[in-house]
């Protein structure tokens, strides 16, 4: 469509456009049904099937054995940070969480009012800023500790875990919200993963939690139901009412993933991505420049600054002007944030960078 804008918002974010027309023309009458899906019960054969096939398409996408449980629920991955340690941090023990950014220290914050947790490396500097992530060799781990938490991306400060830490027999939990299935991932490795939908997966209103069944059953049960795992697990995460729409649309998106060549051919993609924004940066060193470390560079949001606040804002302007959208950088941190997640195509970032280099020639 001529009027649809490159939109690199950091979330909600950019979603396939054939997801939305499909989601369009089944609006009034989905399969034939006559009524929408918006107007579906949740617990009816027709919004079923859409049910049953996200959380298997999950299963295919993630490369999940039948040692995992896929959940669907509400909260978003604000919610998790609660409910991690709500059902998997038994009384008297004690979990770790690496600090790493805005949202590891959200979920640090959120677990101490369930139970002991420590910090077992933080990579923020004094201005409280973070421009790497932690080496294995930096991390305090208790080998006793319940589980340990990191955040594999981190969509503010634009760096992320390209090997996630060895946590020994220690259950690793990972918040995977804003690069999950954007590369390969062995999630045998995970205790726990969770994720909300709106940046690389699908639309808001729904979050993906991927955890190993056994870890699960043995969550605690003296919480309220509606936030204990097990139970939603038991329900196949119809416990309660769906975001059935939310849901709906994610099927959509993950369906052309799956036809697009899965995590593999999107991995090729998104690295494609990242090196042509980066090539950008590197290449006008005296006019964008990045704190982030080399090493720890996010391949879904690249962050980078002009030489002055006005130039930024200066490009934040004119780039909407000319149809690129959502690239200002976060409130604590200021700056540009390009963020390239599954949906945002290698052409558009081309296009955008073809632009950049335009706006960096006329104000040089």
């Amino acid at each position: 469509m001529a009027n649809r804008v490159i939109n690199f918002n950091p979330g909600p974010a950019a979603l396939p456009l054939e997801a939305l027309e499909r989601a369009q023309r089944e609006l009034l009458d989905f399969e034939g049904t006559g009524m929408s899906i918006l107007e579906h019960s949740h617990r009816g054969k027709d919004y079923e099937r859409v049910h049953v096939e996200t959380i298997g398409l999950l299963r295919e996408l993630c490369g999940l054995s039948d040692d995992y449980q896929v959940l669907l629920l509400q909260g978003g991955a604000s919610q998790q940070f609660a409910m991690v340690p709500m059902n998997l941090l038994p009384v008297g023990r004690s979990a770790d969480y690496v600090v790493t950014g805005a949202f590891a220290k959200k979920a640090y914050a959120e677990s101490q009012f369930i139970g002991k947790t420590r910090i077992a490396a933080t990579t923020e500097d004094a201005d409280g800023t973070f421009r790497r992530v932690p080496k294995q060799h930096e991390l305090q781990l208790d080998p006793n500790a319940a589980y340990v938490h990191v955040c594999s991306n981190n969509t503010i400060m634009g760096t992320e875990y390209h090997v996630l830490p060895d946590t020994g027999s220690v259950p690793l939990v990972v918040d995977m919200s804003s690069d999950i299935l954007s590369q390969k991932r062995d999630f045998s490795r995970f205790g726990l993963v969770y994720a909300g939908a709106q940046k690389n997966l699908g639309p808001s209103g729904v979050a993906v939690v991927i955890a190993r069944k056994a870890w699960l059953a043995e969550g605690r049960e003296d919480i309220p139901k509606i936030f204990r795992y097990k139970e939603h697990a038991k329900e196949n995460s119809l416990f309660n009412t769906a975001p059935t729409f939310s849901i709906y649309l994610l099927r959509n998106a993950l369906s052309i993933l799956k036809r697009e060549g899965g995590v593999d051919a999107i991995e090729q993609r998104n690295r494609k991505k990242a090196a042509l924004l980066y090539g950008l940066v590197d290449e006008n060193p005296e006019f964008f420049y990045t704190k982030v470390e080399r090493e720890s560079r996010s391949i879904m949001n690249p962050v980078f600054r002009l030489r002055t606040p006005e130039l930024d804002a200066k490009m934040v302007a004119e780039a909407k002007e000319a149809g690129f959208v959502g690239i200002k950088g976060h409130k604590l941190v200021g700056g540009l944030r390009i963020s390239i997640y599954n949906w945002i195509t290698e052409e558009q970032v081309a296009q955008f960078v073809e632009w950049a280099r335009q706006f960096a020639r006329r104000n040089a």
